[in-house]
C-alpha cells in the first residue's frame, strides 16, 4: 500500500486585497508533496508561487480549497512547517550564529538549553558553518547568512522545509555553492523540501518534481516528475530544460504567431 502524502493542496485559490481591489494570486491549485521530495514550485514573476508558498506555511488563509499535512488541516503556522526567505535580514541581528539556531528551539519550550545548543550544533556543522559560531550576521556573506537560515529551519526538524527563492540575491557562483551544499544535505538527511524558483536550471538542479504554474492567476500547466534522470553530461538536462521552458511559454508563443 503507498504511503499518503505528506503534504495535500486541495484546489486552493488565494485573493488578497489592494486598494480599490481584489487580486486573485492562484486559481483552483492542486498537487501533493510526499515525503523525501524536492518538490519545485516553478512559474514567472506574479504567478503565485511565493504567496502558495506562504499559504503552506499557514501565513495566508486560502479564498477555496484547503491545505492538508498529513490529515491536518492549516490553518496558522506551525514548526512543523519552517520557512527559509529570500531576504539576508531573517536573522536576529543581536544573536550569534549559534544563538540563532538556538532560538526557535528554546522558544518550542521542548528542550533544555543544553538539548538546545547540541542540537543547534549539529546542524551548524551540517551547513559548515562551525568557525562561524560565535559571529554576528552582520560579518558572515550572503550565502553564510542563507546557510544559517538552512540550519535553524532544519534544527526543528520540522515535517516540509519552505523555501522561498533563497538562493536569488547571491551571485552566481555562491548561488551555485549553495544549491549544492543543499543538496548534500538532503543526501544525509533526505528532509522534504518545497522549493520556490523562476529558474528553470535551478528548478532542474534541486528538484526530483517541477510543478510548472501558469502566469497571473498562478494555475497548474504541467508537473515533471522523474527529474533526477536527467543528467548534465549526456545532454538530457538541457533538453529537460528546453521542454520546460516550451511548456511555460507555450500560450505567449503561440500569441506571436
Amino acid at each position: 500500500m503507498a504511503e499518503a502524502p505528506l503534504l495535500d493542496v486541495n484546489g486552493v485559490t488565494l485573493r488578497y486585497k489592494t486598494p480599490g481591489s481584489v487580486v486573485t494570486a492562484t486559481e483552483r491549485v492542486s498537487f501533493s508533496v510526499n515525503r523525501s521530495d524536492r518538490f519545485v514550485l516553478l512559474g514567472p514573476s506574479g504567478c503565485g508561487k511565493s504567496t502558495l508558498l506562504k499559504a503552506v506555511g499557514g501565513y495566508l488563509k486560502p479564498s477555496e480549497g484547503a491545505i492538508t499535512i498529513l490529515g491536518r488541516k492549516v490553518t496558522e503556522p506551525g514548526p512543523d512547517r519552517m520557512m527559509v526567505f529570500q531576504e539576508f535580514d531573517q536573522l536576529l541581528p543581536w544573536k550569534t550564529v549559534l544563538e540563532n539556531v538556538m532560538f526557535p528551539l528554546m522558544d518550542a519550550r521542548k528542550l533544555s538549553r543544553k538539548e538546545a545548543e547540541d542540537k543547534a550544533r549539529h546542524y551548524i556543522e551540517k551547513v559548515h558553518l562551525t568557525r562561524a559560531l560565535h559571529s554576528y550576521p552582520h560579518t558572515l556573506s550572503g550565502g553564510m547568512k542563507q546557510r544559517v537560515a538552512i540550519a535553524r529551519g532544519m534544527a526543528m526538524e520540522p515535517d516540509i522545509l519552505l523555501m522561498d527563492e533563497p538562493f536569488a540575491a547571491l551571485d552566481a557562483l555562491t548561488r551555485r555553492t549553495c544549491q549544492d551544499e543543499l543538496l548534500q544535505l538532503w543526501e544525509e538527511t533526505r528532509f522534504t523540501v518545497m522549493f520556490v524558483t523562476h529558474s528553470i536550471g535551478e528548478a532542474i538542479k534541486i528538484g526530483n518534481r517541477i510543478l510548472l504554474l501558469s502566469p497571473h492567476p498562478g494555475r497548474v500547466k504541467a508537473e515533471v516528475v522523474d527529474v533526477d534522470a536527467a543528467s548534465p553530461t549526456d545532454g538530457s538536462a538541457g533538453r529537460l530544460e528546453k521542454e520546460i521552458h516550451d511548456m511555460l511559454f507555450a500560450d505567449e508563443a503561440g500569441e506571436a504567431h
